[in-house]
């Protein structure tokens, strides 16, 4: 199959180009000129320099195309845009990569855009497949568990806003690049959208313990209200101060995030890590960059 690639300069993105290849897919990726392509396998697959914003430029990169993966962020609010493209192109094949994070129920600016941009693909006549991770983890690159890690290695006492019982699922990123290239050709998961989370959830004070065992450090966790917390915050975020932890992301701690993948096990065969090896993986990647 003849694969555009829209995301694929980010952190999934190449776990899913490489995988699409290993498939036996032909891969096309739409990067913008000043997209870094060193972490792509460019003698493999072909580049075409555009934005997915520009409809002229996107329908030219889906041109003798079979299908779209879409890895990119679903909070650009490029949807619409990409949706109307494709079917103006007669392409009908495509995989939206969106998240779970549009099932918070907090008031979070981006849940909207999501919301909207989910809807724009499902009112399509597009043969769509919409795959949900929870939080993607599993190299030095990843934006999330390298921070927590990062934090562990640095002290021993680890502080805690809450009571560290909500419950996580994180997912591992080459489990997500898998279900995306298993969802692909697999007519049953057209018009339908699935879940994508780790082999079972976890308590963040689970997340942290795993974290530490790995590290092969031990720890102290200091459990703090987090309520107070939140509320000076948000009045320090009303002044435009801008501080390295938002009242949001507290709230989003304390928030459950566990879900089920079931109808993905099902229907395409999702087998995913659990947390512990997941990590363990991360950690030794950390641990060999260190060696140099």
């Amino acid at each position: 199959m003849n694969v555009l690639v829209i995301g694929g300069t980010g952190f999934t993105g190449k776990f899913v180009v490489r995988q699409l290849l290993a498939a036996g897919h032909t891969v096309r990726c739409l990067v913008r000129p000043t997209s870094d392509t060193s972490g792509l396998p460019t003698d493999k697959i072909h580049l075409v320099q555009g934005d997915m914003g520009n409809a002229t430029e996107l329908a030219q990169a889906l041109d003798g195309m079979d299908a779209l993966v879409y890895v990119a962020s679903l909070g650009f609010g490029h949807a619409q845009g990409v949706v109307d493209t494709l079917q103006a192109s007669h392409i009908k094949r495509a995989v939206f990569v969106s998240t779970t994070a549009l099932f918070t129920q907090l008031n979070a600016s981006s849940k909207v855009v999501r919301v909207a941009a989910e809807k724009s693909i499902t009112d399509s006549a597009l043969d769509y497949t919409i795959l949900r991770p929870t939080m993607i983890y599993g190299t030095p690159n990843d934006r999330n568990m390298i921070r927590l890690i990062r934090f562990i290695q640095r002290t021993p006492i680890i502080p805690i806003f809450g009571d560290g019982q909500s419950l996580q699922q994180p997912v591992y990123v080459a489990d997500v690049a898998a279900a995306i290239v298993a969802a692909l050709p697999n007519t049953v998961t057209y018009r339908k959208a699935y879940n994508i989370s780790g082999a079972a959830p976890l308590t963040y004070n689970e997340v942290i313990d795993e974290v530490a065992n790995g590290l092969g450090k031990r720890i102290i966790k200091l459990h703090i209200p987090y309520k107070p917390v939140v509320w000076v915050l948000q009045q320090i975020e009303k002044l435009g101060i801008t501080l390295p932890i938002k009242a949001e992301q507290i709230l989003r701690l304390n928030e459950n995030k566990a879900f089920e993948h079931a109808e993905a096990s099902r229907d395409f065969g999702y087998t995913p890590k659990d947390f512990a090896s997941g990590v363990r993986l991360e950690l030794e990647e950390l641990k060999q960059i260190a060696k140099g």
